[in-house]
């Protein structure tokens, strides 16, 4: 015989009345999924007070009722915005937790609240409304930076420095080129987000467990309380569905991804051996033991945080792959880059420096084809002017006029025009390229999309 306290405990619980016996209180534990979303307590309010309202227009509470409901969730969310709600041993989930903390409020009226209405679709409609407002923060990051981009883009435009190809000096570019370079990658993430935003923004309240609603509650009305675009179209699909997380999740991943490839590049960058641009002691720090060090721990901590959020992808989608139709258990589980751009410290002089002729072998090529020569046989010729000045040990810029026409006849004295560094980015003119004009294109381009965006 069961004793008095495992059934109370039962009662305790949203489906303890077909169980006699106690739970196990490992498997409470385990069970338990408050400590992850408690998070979702406003949501959770939100969609509990916007289905009360369905219920009263559908007849199944009074209008006084209603009113009680909302009055008393009401105070459920004051306590947590004051950090004053106290969770109890059995409040399994945010759920339990904001429906027991009614009934203790209101009274029994609390039970109505649930009539036809599921955890399954409870969930999935509070965690819409939470990535909602979590994708409206996270864009507002996101623009902020490619703001802050645009902004360094334009008043560093005349800075040149060595563009990399397999970590080997390649060619001049404009530091603007660089920076835009990024931000072109993150301002893709931004269009993917609203995308994101958009494919979430349908709404599951009123599936149900999986079968839908059987007592005519207002889906449409539901919608239009909680803002949402559309009401999903299969109950079961509704209660299932998690591809707005993995879609997020994704999101995060590439955002990352992007991130980590801007860092990286920082890092090397603010190395003794580059010297191109100097982070805030804001965002570094030092060592223990070496007082000449300044380390780029921000830089760092972004690249790692790029295999964490793949990670996290990873596991969901391994979790998601297996699961039969609608709602299983296993789907319970779910600024510093601005600030490091806006305050770091771009060393012109070191960037120029670092600026050597070798890298404008390209453009003696390019020089020859002007004159005539197929690119191919330009390209030979000049591979050979870099073997003949490193044979002489000198600079290519320091081969003779007879140098260079015992390689080829074509070269002439004007050739002394392909050893100017800012000539070389402006030949660049097409879209997309270095040359300033271009650079100034790309950054009026990402405005007027960045305005457009956030107009829409």
């Amino acid at each position: 015989m069961e004793s008095k306290s495992s059934n109370k405990q039962n009662e305790l619980k949203l489906w303890g009345g077909r169980f006699t016996g106690a739970t196990d209180p490992i498997m409470e534990k385990f069970n338990a999924s408050i400590t992850f979303d408690k998070r979702m307590w406003k949501e959770d309010i939100k969609g509990s007070q916007a289905y009360v309202r369905g219920l009263e227009k559908a007849g199944l509470v009074t209008a006084t009722e209603c009113q009680d409901i909302i009055k008393g969730l009401d105070v459920v969310c004051t306590e947590w915005e004051s950090n004053k709600f106290v969770l109890k041993p059995h409040d399994e989930d945010i759920h339990t937790a904001n429906e027991r903390r009614l009934t203790e409020l209101i009274g029994p009226t609390a039970g109505k609240l649930h009539t036809g209405r599921s955890r399954n679709d409870q969930v999935t409609v509070d965690m819409k409304l939470w990535l909602r407002e979590a994708v409206k923060t996270t864009r507002k990051h996101l623009v902020e930076f490619l703001q802050v981009s645009i902004s360094r883009a334009k008043s560093e435009i005349d800075v040149l420095l060595p563009g990399y190809t397999h970590l080997q000096r390649a060619q001049p570019i404009r530091w603007s080129h660089w920076i835009m370079c990024h931000a072109t990658a993150l301002l893709r993430d931004l269009q993917r987000l609203d995308q994101v935003a958009d494919r979430a923004n349908e709404m599951t309240l009123g599936s149900g467990a999986l079968a839908g609603n059987p007592f005519g509650v207002d889906r449409d009305f539901l919608k239009s309380l909680l803002a949402f675009d559309r009401v999903t179209a299969n109950s079961m699909d509704a209660t299932m569905d998690r591809d707005f997380v993995v879609d997020f999740l994704y999101w995060a991943s590439m955002t990352m991804t992007h991130l980590s490839r801007w860092a990286e590049d920082l890092i090397l960058y603010t190395t003794k051996e580059f010297g191109f641009v100097k982070l805030a002691d804001a965002y570094s720090t030092g060592s223990s033991l070496m007082p000449q060090k300044k380390n780029a721990d921000s830089l760092e901590l972004i690249r790692g945080k790029a295999g964490s959020a793949f990670g996290k992808l990873s596991g969901f989608m391994m979790s998601y792959k297996g699961l039969p139709s609608t709602y299983n258990k296993d789907l319970q589980e779910d600024k510093i880059a601005c600030g490091v751009l806006s305050t770091l410290t771009v060393n012109e002089g070191q960037c120029k420096a670092a600026l050597s002729p070798d890298m404008l072998a390209t453009d003696l090529a390019y020089y020859l084809v002007r004159k005539g020569v197929p690119f191919r046989e330009a390209h030979s010729l000049s591979g050979k002017c870099v073997a003949a000045a490193e044979e002489k040990s000198v600079s290519l810029s320091s081969l003779t006029m007879q140098d260079l026409k015992g390689i080829s006849d074509k070269f002439g004295d004007d050739v002394t025009s392909v050893w100017d560094f800012e000539n070389s980015v402006e030949q660049y003119t097409s879209t997309g390229g270095t040359a300033k004009a271009s650079v100034s294109q790309q950054i009026k381009h990402m405005e007027t999309l960045l305005a457009n965006s956030s107009n829409s």
